[in-house]
């Protein structure tokens, strides 16, 4: 059992590496952690080759354009760690969400067309995911608590997908993202509760000295 163990994790150590990584990105992201976008870049790293080696191309283009985008975000929430000593949770404009929805299945359809031309393996599937993996990423970025929920909602059809295509640990993987989703949503809730909180006795506090 450990030698086969052993011999499976050698086989497939690069997707062992992007399992542990995002792991621990996702749950410091949870917590409003910087260092998210760093362990979160090796991650993304590791998982190019994982989804080219398996042929889910649109993983491919997915994460090969996070890795911008996390510089983007690591740049992004270290502005507004240094404005507010912390990294604040924002409220999401309703048109914002809406716009989001609609550019994932706009990207769904798209994306899915192209992977289909290129023969990848469950091309319209793996499209549609791969663009509201995108939505949830801005979302992310720009500290929105709705892109917790639109993780939730991914993830558990990643699971299936990942298991289908015989990326065990990943899927394993996934299952775990599912649940620090759930503790994403209950940490920054809290969050934006306490913020919330602050900004209102900042205001009465302001009122009383007129």
């Amino acid at each position: 059992m450990i030698h086969s163990l052993a011999e499976y994790l050698a086989q497939n150590w690069i997707e062992f590496v992007g399992v542990v990584t995002c792991v621990l990105g996702t749950w410091l992201t949870a917590k409003r952690r910087i260092f998210c976008w760093p362990v979160g870049l090796i991650s993304d790293a590791a998982y190019i080759v994982v989804f080219y080696q398996s042929r889910l191309y649109a993983e491919v283009l997915l994460t090969a354009g996070c890795l911008p985008l996390a510089f983007y975000g690591w740049w992004y929430w270290s502005r507004g760690y240094r404005q507010d000593g912390e990294v604040r949770i924002v409220r999401q404009p309703r048109f914002s969400l809406w716009v989001g929805l609609l550019m994932g299945v706009v990207g769904s359809f798209v994306l899915g067309v192209w992977m289909h031309s290129i023969h990848a393996a469950l091309p319209y599937l793996d499209a549609a995911l791969a663009s509201f993996s995108v939505v949830g990423s801005w979302w992310d970025m720009r500290k929105y608590i709705s892109n917790w929920w639109l993780w939730i909602a991914v993830n558990v059809i990643y699971v299936g997908e990942f298991i289908y295509q015989h990326l065990f640990m990943t899927a394993l993987l996934y299952v775990g993202l599912v649940a620090l989703s759930v503790f994403g949503i209950r940490e920054w809730g809290r969050a934006a509760r306490a913020s919330e909180t602050a900004r209102e006795t900042a205001q009465i506090a302001a009122c009383t000295t007129f």
